[in-house]
């Protein structure tokens, strides 16, 4: 899944590598520095319309010679939260 992925002064367009209810992890990047917030907007698989939602950068990962970021999701809507719950139940349904 593809995210935009914005601060005050930058836009990137980053691959996620992976997806909970808490956060997201971005792959193949360069990570910004711990505690920077970003503005993250992604459209889930299957799903109506983008999500908008406000994060910041929690870890810096190194698989091999690939970087990545964790980032905690802050103050996420009641709706939002549902529409990635809805997401990550139908992913676990088409796994089984």
């Amino acid at each position: 899944m593809w995210v935009e992925q914005s601060t005050s002064r930058e836009v990137y367009f980053q691959r996620s590598a992976n997806l909970s209810a808490g956060g997201i992890y971005l792959e193949h990047t360069i990570p910004l520095p711990r505690g920077t917030e970003v503005t993250l907007s992604f459209t889930l698989p299957d799903d109506a319309g983008p999500l908008e939602v406000l994060g910041e950068i929690v870890n810096i990962g190194a698989t091999g010679n690939d970087l990545g970021m964790g980032i905690r999701f802050l103050d996420l809507p009641a709706a939002a939260s549902e529409r990635i719950d809805a997401f990550i139940q139908r992913s676990l349904q088409k796994n089984d």
